[in-house]
């Protein structure tokens, strides 16, 4: 695949003295949907804001489709569309004015026809009429993605899209960035819900203090660093662990009734058949098993509490 942003040494210092942005390389291939997670203030808007240009870095290379964001900015720009954290709409405009006019500030000419697929596409096209300010928050959400979308970019950045959107409005917001990456728009998703990640991204980045922790195909990144869990829940409680079953490093629960195994779940042997004979040798009674694999939520609390 052919990486359509690409980010080399990238640095951000601010006045004050503090680092938002330390040395980040990253390549953004085209057509993906990349998923960048990170805790508060680890650099994800400032790392978007400065590839759409609102942020200057201090030092570094951010090209998108060839041209270099510094000195071909025009070019650069012309094929991103940014949907912002915080909803900036004039409340008094109209849904379709309002998406015409971001047309206009790329110096695109007017496109009723274009405007209408964006709006059907978002589920907007009833409210084409309507002004913003009665339109509950998903819609306005919506709106700031048509508007994003009018000049036909490229490149697509949601800086938390779905941040207080109800749970059903937020999977029909995964279903419109599945079917924009179908047409081929590279999509660049910062989200605080990991389940968005783990339902929609072809690759994760993980940031925190303004440095790249990784970036990894999903399935790869689960596979290598998931771990799975067997629970074997006693039938009589136990207060310690017995000494013969120290060597499968098993945790048990405050209660007493439960033992829990990690394992590779990749590996040749999981070990379990021999953990099983040995709890029964001994003298605890096996009342249940039950099996838990760790979601990319595990594998990035892990990674930012780590930092590697």
């Amino acid at each position: 695949m052919t990486a359509i942003v690409s980010i080399r040494d990238l640095v951000k210092t601010y006045d004050s003295g503090f680092q938002a942005l330390k040395r980040v390389s990253l390549d953004i291939q085209e057509g993906e949907i990349l998923a960048l997670l990170g805790p508060n203030g680890a650099g994800k808007t400032t790392l978007i804001s400065t590839i759409c240009g609102i942020v200057r870095p201090t030092s570094g290379l951010i090209t998108v489709g060839g041209h270099d964001v510094a000195r071909d900015w025009r070019a650069a720009r012309s094929l991103i569309g940014l949907v912002p954290q915080e909803i900036a709409l004039e409340p008094f405009e109209t849904v379709f004015r309002s998406v015409s006019f971001s047309r206009g500030l790329y110096g695109r000419p007017a496109d009723p026809g274009h405007v209408e697929r964006v709006l059907r596409q978002l589920s907007l096209w009833d409210k084409k009429d309507s002004t913003i300010q009665p339109l509950s928050g998903g819609m306005k959400r919506r709106v700031l993605i048509a508007k994003a979308l009018a000049h036909r970019p490229q490149v697509l950045f949601l800086d938390e899209p779905t941040a207080g959107v109800d749970v059903e409005l937020r999977k029909d917001m995964w279903a419109v960035v599945a079917d924009l990456r179908a047409q081929g728009v590279t999509i660049i998703l910062t989200t605080h819900y990991i389940e968005e990640a783990e339902a929609i991204a072809d690759r994760v980045g993980i940031i925190n203090h303004g440095e790249i922790l990784l970036v990894e195909d999903k399935a790869s990144l689960m596979s290598r660093m998931g771990r799975k869990e067997l629970q074997v829940d006693l039938a009589e409680p136990i207060e310690t662990v017995p000494e013969t079953l120290a060597r499968h490093a098993l945790e048990l629960d405050e209660g007493g009734r439960s033992l829990i195994y990690t394992y590779d779940a990749a590996g040749e042997r999981t070990g379990i058949v021999t953990l099983l004979g040995e709890m029964r040798g001994a003298g605890l009674q096996i009342a249940d098993l039950a099996t838990r694999q760790s979601s990319l939520e595990d594998i990035f609390v892990d990674l930012v509490r780590t930092g590697r």
